[in-house]
């Protein structure tokens, strides 16, 4: 169903601006819900913080707000934000130099001095012959760098939170890991660990009573490490995850060939204008949105819809920037240029997509809020149950730092938001756009699917499909004539039978005395004959008599749902033209597919019942509503939804677009009309009917994983909270789990690429 929840309202839609504001130092779902609530704080601002983006969509007045304050508001929380002056661009080319991200670097660098100070403290911790006369003062010196300079992230993030007064996963992290560690540290210098020839044996279910001078170097070193290595991972799949969305918007050329003053100048595409002409040569991306002026070729559009197939172009096309010329030469004129293409068009999309929030998302936000400081307080708790129950400080002291490692949520920050970055950007490679989050659980629930007819089940464009001739008449020499004739005629029909005798034939026969009879038919003299062409009963009305055989022929045709032309010449009619808008040869299988995903079809059309009937019939629908007005379709969309049913609506006119808004799910052909695809969820944007299905399998399947993130990051929680609390979980443990909870979500979302 579509969302209803209603954002704070900005004081004046016409002033209104829009941006992606990059927040740094975010680390689990408790920062996005802390930054989030800072900027919608502010008078005038409506704010949506992404976890997986690492940034914040804000919509301000710029009356009230200045994009100054905005900053002001995510420092004032704890963290960095920058204006995205040239962000992408400087991004683009630092990647095209082969710079590494900074941020990916340091965490590597960080859990590379970690694992190799850490993992020589884990194995003197577990083998006592490799515990040696000071062994655990070496351990001190090991575990030092590792807890307070490869964890300097979090404990830095603890402190910019403790002065906000507020607390994250780096508050958990932090005060486990400095917990192990200065007890460790205590037990070394007042509890007699610091002995020579002390031992100790490694257990991973922590024992009651064991002995306070233990040190617990091993879990705050290998707690930090895997934590760390947790953090790369994530980080580094984040940014996979984005990977789409950026290939996206390299696609575009980067220079382009003008034509000025009969001669070609080289310019940067930046400066290129509407109107302009520029060259595209075979093999080269054609620069922007344009209209063909001179040349033939072939455009490969499957960057935009998925389609390997070239489409042939000739003068008078249009043409999509960045696509690829196969063939040869072309001449194009700008008609769109810089945020008005339609490969910008498709990227705002894909970015107001995940950058939005899935209704599940929002509770996860809710939980999150308060979700640390319950952990913080379980955590004390629990030091003090064990404490007062005598099981001894060490045990005591184990537990909580277990409790306080293993209930950190990144999972649960990332469930939702890596999900929808994988799921949107892998429809855009594929052709399908999906507009916003909360589209995701309307193809959940829906159960009809309406088609319109023409230009979505069918091509949208007459062809000629046969030709009846009386006896003695050849089929060639009635298309010659006739197609001779309507080459004269601007209609639709004859352009068709035009069409075809233009393809068949080399050259046709002139034409002498040519009239048009509008709605009617035309007349005129071709070869010597005086042909009238056009219904049965403009026909009679000159005195044309038609044969019992070529009556018949014509009304069947009609039965068939397709349009008789009979032309006359001689005294009588010669000869019946069958012309009919052309189903697609995808239509029928996409049909299929719907109904395996439990969709009823329903097809929608303002044409007579007979036509819309044989249709469905070939495509396999077996519901019909023909005969409808153009804004007679919102109402059939609103019966259908009286009825209890949840309406998807699949069209691409200008008179579809008030069904599709009305639908609980609009998809839009992408080669239709801008105001459909603006009124829909989803585009299509090859135009091809099976994309409609998969479209729904997609967002389906997207919203399933979600799920499935957000019920691994709920049940970990909910499992090993209470067995850490209970004693039975070592704190290494916890933490190895805790990392893995977050890198199994990326996974998970990430098979979403094989889609």
């Amino acid at each position: 169903m579509r969302d209803t929840t209603k954002s704070k309202p900005v004081s004046s839609e016409a002033s209104e601006e829009s941006f992606d504001l990059p927040v740094a130092g975010m680390t689990c779902a408790s920062c996005v819900s802390r930054v989030e609530r800072n900027l919608n704080e502010l008078e005038g601002v409506d704010a949506t913080v992404n976890f997986a983006t690492e940034s914040a969509t804000v919509r301000f007045d710029p009356e009230t707000v200045a994009p100054s304050d905005l900053v002001a508001a995510v420092e004032a929380a704890g963290y960095r934000a920058s204006l995205p002056e040239g962000d992408r661009d400087q991004a683009s080319e630092d990647e095209s130099h082969g710079h590494v991200d900074p941020e990916l670097r340091d965490w590597r660098q960080r859990l590379t001095v970690s694992v190799i100070l850490s993992v020589p403290v884990l194995f003197m911790a577990m083998i006592p012959a490799l515990q040696f006369e000071y062994w655990q003062w070496v351990s001190l010196v090991l575990a030092t760098p590792v807890v307070f300079w490869c964890a300097l992230p979090f404990h830095r993030a603890t402190w910019q939170n403790l002065r906000h007064g507020s607390a994250t996963m780096d508050t958990l992290i932090s005060l486990g890991t400095l917990t192990a560690y200065f007890w460790s540290v205590a037990a070394l210098f007042f509890l007699g660990a610091g002995e020579p020839g002390m031992t100790m044996t490694f257990q991973l279910i922590p024992e009651q009573g064991a002995g306070g001078s233990d040190v617990y170097f091993e879990v705050a070193a290998i707690v930090i490490t895997f934590i760390l290595a947790g953090r790369y991972f994530e980080t580094r799949a984040k940014r996979n995850a984005g990977a789409a969305l950026k290939a996206l918007l390299e696609l575009g050329a980067k220079e382009v060939a003008v034509i000025e003053g009969g001669a070609e100048r080289l310019i940067p595409i930046s400066e290129l204008k509407s109107g302009q002409t520029f060259v595209v040569r075979p093999g080269e991306k054609i620069a922007t949105d344009g209209e063909v002026v001179e040349g033939h070729s072939a455009v490969d559009q499957s960057m935009l819809t998925g389609e390997s197939v070239p489409v042939e172009v000739a003068p008078g096309d249009p043409v999509t920037g960045a696509t690829i010329n196969s063939g040869g030469r072309l001449l194009v004129r700008a008609t769109r240029v810089g945020d008005d293409t339609a490969l910008a068009r498709i990227a705002r999309l894909v970015t107001d997509a995940q950058s939005g929030k899935a209704p599940v998302q929002r509770l996860a936000d809710r939980i999150s809020a308060v979700f640390v400081p319950v952990v913080i307080v379980l955590s004390v708790a629990t030091l003090g149950f064990w404490l007062a129950a005598d099981a001894g400080t060490s045990y005591a002291i184990t537990a909580a730092v277990a409790v306080l490692i293993i209930a950190c949520p990144c999972a649960l920050g990332l469930a939702t938001p890596i999900a929808l970055l994988v799921g949107t950007g892998r429809g855009a490679q594929i052709g399908l756009l999906i507009k916003g989050p909360e589209v995701l659980e309307s193809t959940r629930q829906v159960d009809t699917i309406v088609l319109d007819k023409t230009g979505t089940v069918t091509t949208g464009r007459m062809g000629l499909s046969d030709i009846v001739t009386a006896d003695g008449v050849g089929q060639d020499e009635a298309l010659r004539l006739v197609g001779a004739l309507e080459d004269g005629s601007e209609h639709p029909i004859a352009r068709a039978i035009a069409q075809e005798a233009r393809t068949r034939f080399v050259d046709l026969p002139g034409i002498e005395s040519f009239s048009n009879h509008a709605g009617l038919g035309v007349e005129g003299e071709v070869d010597g004959k005086v042909l009238t062409v056009g219904r049965s009963s403009f026909l009679s009305e000159r005195g044309k008599s038609i044969s019992p055989e070529l009556e018949a022929a014509r009304e069947s045709a009609e039965n068939e749902g397709r349009t008789a032309i009979v032309a006359a010449w001689n005294g009588g009619a010669q000869a019946v033209f069958l012309v009919a808008d052309s189903v697609k040869e995808s239509s029928a299988e996409a049909v299929c597919r719907l109904k395996e995903l439990g969709l009823e079809p329903v097809l929608l059309t303002g044409d007579n019942g007979s036509t819309a009937r044989a249709v469905a019939t070939q495509v396999g629908i077996d519901r019909v509503v023909a005969e409808v007005l153009p804004g007679e379709k919102a109402e059939v969309i609103r019966e259908l939804q009286s009825e209890g049913r949840v309406v998807a609506m699949v069209g691409d006119g200008v008179n579809d677009a008030p069904a599709l808004a009305r639908a609980d799910l609009g998809l839009s052909i992408g080669t239709g009309a801008d105001v459909a695809i603006e009124a829909s969820d989803l585009t299509l944007v090859s135009g091809d009917l099976r994309a409609a299905a998969d479209a729904i399998r997609l967002s389906r399947r997207t919203l399933r994983t979600i799920k499935q993130n957000l019920f691994w990051a709920f049940a970990y929680n909910v499992i090993l909270i209470p067995v850490a609390m209970a004693g039975y979980l070592n704190p290494m443990l916890a933490g190895a789990a805790m990392a893995g909870s977050s890198i199994f979500v990326v996974a998970n979302a990430l098979r979403l690429r094989r889609f």
